[in-house]
């Protein structure tokens, strides 16, 4: 062999040596949301066991992506916005991750957006659901897996069958993931000829609602047709058990709201036949993917999955899809990946809107079922709403 022929074997040879070591650098992923400081560490937790079980699932149980095992970096925001930020940038700076997904309160998460743009990395958020998250604050690096206040009110308001005869008081929780819940609520009953005769805003971690209860009982008392008030609050408090207490049937008041996680559903026991809609429970889909994720979890956690966790796995999905999809791993390669795609997850397809990057989604309308053999209420499904059946209003326009 002449040293020519000498040299390039040892070229050849060299550069697989190479590409073998960088066939096994992990991808990096930063799972950042909060573990600690709030009553919501229980969705935090949800999201991080569905996340890891999606891509478990999403790799056929290899933990890896076109021969590189993904490693998971997991930062706690403690639901402070500046702490979010703090760790967002460290994971994209410091550690070096491909990209981050979270965070869980929508108030800490708008304040990382930012930060996805500065480092021109991508931003997957889940499981926080304002709409302003994809508004026109946000940036073309940000992706939502997770529904957003407009699909639940628009599904609410399908569920309620709204008409001229239905008059509406809100109460929800003063900060973005109330105001954008109400404000699509009220959108959706647009032209339907039902009308919102109140809104009611408290601040987060109330737990006396007598004051603001007995505005709402005044508002609708003497209107006549179906009367109700529609309670959206995503924390503690039981403004539901409260509110009903109060007796708001001696004015001919029900209450309605979304479906909430299985610890909180034994208090729905409270609400026979209450109609409503919620972004997951785990009877209600039929697909291959939930039937995997309910067996698996009841197998490991002698329990079924909560919506949070089919979230957190819908997320991982959405990750294992791009990164096996996209001929490389630049941030402009991904988010040509992203936008427009399609993924199979517990709630069936979900698909990224290009234009702001919304992930689209199918909802449950429920009623809620007593059974005294179930420890919690069963939002028995009436109907899967499609995501189509949804006007979705367009946030951020990221073709412009």
């Amino acid at each position: 062999m002449n040293i020519f022929k000498r040299l390039f074997a040892g070229a050849v040879i060299g550069l697989a040596a190479t590409s073998a070591v960088q066939a096994q650098d992990p991808i990096k992923i930063a799972l950042i949301h909060g573990l600690s400081g709030s009553s919501f560490e229980a969705f935090s937790k949800q999201a991080q066991t569905g996340f890891e079980m999606g891509i478990e699932y999403g790799t056929g149980g290899t933990g890896e992506i076109n021969g590189r095992p993904i490693e998971v970096i997991i930062k706690d925001t403690q639901f402070k916005p500046d702490v979010a930020r703090a760790v967002l940038a460290e994971a994209y700076g410091d550690d070096e991750v491909l990209l981050a997904v979270g965070a869980t309160s929508s108030g800490v998460t708008v304040g990382m957006l930012p930060i996805a743009e500065e480092y021109e990395k991508i931003l997957i958020v889940e499981p926080a659901v304002a709409d302003s998250l994809t508004g026109p604050d946000s940036n073309r690096y940000v992706f939502k897996t997770s529904r957003n206040s407009s699909m639940d009110m628009q599904a609410q308001a399908l569920a309620l069958q709204p008409d001229d005869n239905l008059v509406v008081a809100t109460l929800a929780e003063d900060y973005a993931f109330g105001r954008d819940g109400i404000s699509a609520f009220k959108a959706a009953l647009d032209g339907t000829g039902a009308t919102v005769v109140t809104e009611e805003y408290v601040p987060q971690g109330t737990t006396d609602f007598t004051a603001v209860a007995e505005r709402m009982f005044n508002a609708l008392k003497d209107k006549d047709g179906r009367k109700v008030i529609l309670i959206y609050i995503a924390g503690g408090g039981d403004a539901p058990g409260k509110i009903q207490a109060m007796d708001p049937s001696r004015y001919g008041i029900e209450i309605s709201m979304g479906g909430h996680i299985l610890p909180v559903l034994p208090t729905y026991k409270r609400f026979p036949g209450m109609e409503g809609a919620v972004y997951y429970y785990y009877e209600a889909f039929e697909n291959e993917v939930n039937d995997w994720l309910v067996k698996e979890h009841m197998a490991r956690f002698d329990s079924p999955p909560d919506f949070f966790t089919a979230g957190g796995m819908s997320a991982a999905l959405a990750v294992v899809k791009a990164l096996q999809t996209a001929p490389d791993y630049e941030t402009e390669t991904l988010i040509a990946t992203m936008e427009g795609m399609s993924w199979d997850t517990p709630k069936g397809q979900m698909t990224f809107r290009p234009e702001d990057h919304q992930a689209l989604q199918d909802m449950l309308h429920f009623k809620i079922k007593v059974d005294d053999a179930v420890d919690w209420a069963i939002p028995e499904k009436v109907r899967i709403i499609p995501a189509e059946e949804m006007n979705i209003p367009l946030g951020r326009d990221n073709s412009k």
